[in-house]
């Protein structure tokens, strides 16, 4: 009686922990096993089915919260193949277990490193083969399945990537251009998650930016709440730098940045984690003009934000970068007016417009050189 109450209940789900449903999920490590292979039938030759095998596909919609509640203890286990029978001499193959990740996972192998990349709707990944059935050439014995730990890292796909300190208005400004909801207050780390939201134009077309937490002096080496989120920047086309016109202190026991110091404060943390990133086209928000003094304050500065390289001479030793950001657009707005708000859904249109047209005339130089190359070759002559 003790054992079927046990028994039961072990097959009856864990509910997730409160403090998981309540974290946004970018990382999770499973492990997955591929089914055994089923045993052959020496007698007449038989041969057991292949065991099933554990795919990771890329579905629109999907998070790894989904994941989580399907597999609540990090484990996915395809089935195991068919016995060769007098019935059945060949085996059936074992069930395959599809498990549906967000688009933009990348797939890490504790070992290996990375293994694989599902950025696109519909890609897939085999994360752990099927034992082979038994048969005359393995003494009629199935195989065991792979065994493998792997690792679902997430980096959001979005057109634009919104970065800013603290309090610099990002949320409000996501709010204002776009669908979104964002939490917003008057103290710093209102942004404790990302998402992405969908700036929408009168002619149906759509852009995605992905409003990150802030990041603080040295998040690159782990400090803050931004440095977890970084990653999310790398797959965007376009930076989106909102800066607040009077600069920036997280509290009294930091300096107080202005406005300058702070754009080359960003530079440098995106810098030390990953120098690609300041190749990526690149706008400047200057936020919060509304104020009394914001003009004032950004007439100091305003000469220096078109070309950064001029105003090294008034950055800080420790805040200097080695690499600089290409700022494309330099806007100064109040994310409480609309009507600058639409001046940054235009201007940002303009630029990721530009920049796909480049890349566009790029690729189609490439393989204009490639077929004149073609046209070009002379094959042997005939004497």
């Amino acid at each position: 009686m003790v054992f079927i109450q046990n028994y039961l209940l072990k097959s009856v789900k864990k509910p997730i922990r409160s403090y998981l449903r309540s974290r946004f999920l970018d990382t999770l490590r499973l492990t997955t096993k591929g089914g055994h292979g089923g045993n052959g039938l020496p007698k007449y030759g038989g041969v057991g089915g292949q065991g099933g095998a554990v795919y990771f596909v890329a579905k629109e919609g999907k998070s790894l919260r989904d994941v989580v509640t399907k597999y609540s203890n990090k484990r996915v286990v395809a089935g195991n193949g068919e016995e060769s029978s007098k019935a059945r001499i060949l085996g059936r193959r074992g069930t395959d277990q599809k498990v549906e990740v967000p688009v933009g996972i990348r797939v890490l192998d504790q070992e290996t490193g990375i293994v694989s990349e599902l950025d696109e709707e519909g890609k897939s990944f085999l994360a752990a083969g099927g034992g082979s059935g038994g048969c005359s050439g393995n003494s009629f014995l199935g195989k065991p399945g792979q065994l493998r730990t792997v690792t679902l890292d997430l980096k959001l796909i979005a057109d634009v990537g919104l970065v800013g300190f603290p309090n610099a208005g990002k949320s409000t400004l996501v709010k204002a251009i776009s669908n979104a909801s964002p939490k917003i207050a008057s103290y710093p780390f209102t942004t404790i998650r990302p998402q992405i939201a969908t700036i929408e134009y009168d002619d149906y077309r759509q852009i995605t930016i992905a409003d990150l937490p802030g990041l603080i002096e040295g998040a690159h080496a782990n400090f803050g709440m931004g440095h977890k989120f970084l990653k999310h920047v790398e797959r965007t086309r376009l930076l989106l730098i909102i800066v607040d016109v009077f600069g920036f202190q997280l509290s009294q026991q930091h300096r107080k940045r202005n406005c300058l110091e702070t754009v080359y404060a960003l530079n440098k943390e995106l810098e030390l984690y990953d120098k690609s990133l300041l190749d990526k086209p690149c706008a400047l928000i200057i936020n919060k003009m509304d104020k009394e003094g914001a003009v004032d304050e950004i007439c100091k500065y305003e000469q220096y934000f078109h070309s950064l390289e001029d105003g090294l001479k008034l950055c800080p030793e420790e805040l200097i970068p080695s690499k600089l950001l290409s700022i494309d657009a330099v806007i100064p707005i109040s994310a409480k007016s609309m009507k600058e708000i639409e001046k940054v859904k235009q201007e940002v249109r303009t630029i990721l417009d530009l920049k796909a047209e480049a890349i566009l005339q790029e690729e189609s130089a490439d393989r204009n050189e490639q077929l004149q190359r073609k046209l070009n070759e002379r094959g042997p002559k005939v004497v």
